[in-house]
């Protein structure tokens, strides 16, 4: 293992070319400067350096290490410079795990407010469902999680998280352009009780909200088809494949030519989407920006 004060003094002697020139500016004494340098020749197996009358220059392995030392050294250089920024609170990293619509609605937002207001913090994004990205925190695979309240997940008073409400939306109705409902201006939910319906996969926060929803209208879906893409529920529907309950949001900038989109008559059911982080976590200099960011987001 070649180590990094080492490579300081190989470069200092490159710089100097002689071993009293490289030690004086090392604050190093001269035999202290040779000892590290046969170090480093047994640490790589090469002879790096040779002496003449002129001073000391570097052998072609040593030239080789050089080119390396710059690179090794300019990215200490640039690893001292966040260290320090980090420990005043104001740069690093912080890795936020969400679904997709979370990405679009808050993550995204929050990544241009951050860049303005606190531009040494960077944001690393990964794409999960909700389901998925409590436990990638719990795990600490990522930073915060931009999740669904769902049947199963830790409550808001889990003692290992802290949440973080953001928003909530209602899913509207989606059916196809000729079905018996379509110049509804609410659609029952109960009406549908017979209707195939298409839907995201088990395990989707989404699909126990949905499921749940019709439960309270007395029935259980039929579900015959299965997405956890919005895009491909929409396409379904409007290849009159069937009914489906969609989040208002994701239902934004789609082609619904060939399906009407309507509320849910009564009390709709809601995506409640929120913000976790593991708990202690909260006050971060780091992850305290990032939620200040996604809740100003979910406001605008």
């Amino acid at each position: 293992m070649i180590e990094a004060r080492r490579l300081h003094i190989l470069r200092a002697v490159a710089d100097h070319r002689t071993v009293t020139a490289a030690a004086a500016a090392l604050y190093l004494t001269p035999s202290a400067v040779s000892q590290q340098l046969a170090a480093l020749e047994q640490e790589t197996g090469h002879r790096l350096v040779e002496r003449g009358a002129k001073g000391v220059r570097l052998t072609p392995a040593g030239e080789i290490l050089l080119n390396h030392t710059n690179v090794v050294l300019a990215q200490l250089e640039r690893a001292e410079a966040e260290l320090a920024a980090y420990r005043s609170g104001e740069a690093g990293t912080v890795t936020v795990a969400a679904f997709a619509t979370g990405i679009a609605e808050v993550v995204a937002p929050a990544v241009a407010r951050l860049a303005a207001s606190a531009p040494g913090i960077r944001i690393r994004v990964r794409d999960a469902e909700g389901d998925a990205s409590l436990p990638m925190v719990l795990d600490r695979q990522v930073d915060v999680a931009v999740a669904v309240e769902y049947r199963g997940a830790p409550s808001a008073d889990d003692p290992r998280l802290t949440h973080v409400p953001l928003y909530a939306e209602p899913f509207d109705a989606v059916v196809p352009v000729r079905h018996r409902l379509a110049d509804c201006a609410e659609v029952p939910l109960a009406e549908l009780a017979k209707d195939p319906w298409i839907g995201p996969y088990p395990g989707n926060p989404c699909h126990d909200v949905v499921v749940l929803a019709c439960e309270n209208a007395g029935f259980q879906p039929g579900m015959e088809h299965s997405s956890d893409d919005f895009r491909a529920v929409v396409a379904l529907a409007s290849a009159d494949a069937g009914v489906a309950l969609v989040p208002r949001s994701a239902l934004r900038g789609m082609d619904l030519a060939g399906v009407v989109v309507r509320p849910v008559d009564g009390v709709a059911p809601t995506r409640r989407v929120f913000a976790a982080v593991r708990r202690g976590a909260e006050e971060h200099p780091l992850i305290r920006p990032v939620l200040d960011a996604l809740r100003a987001a979910a406001e605008a």
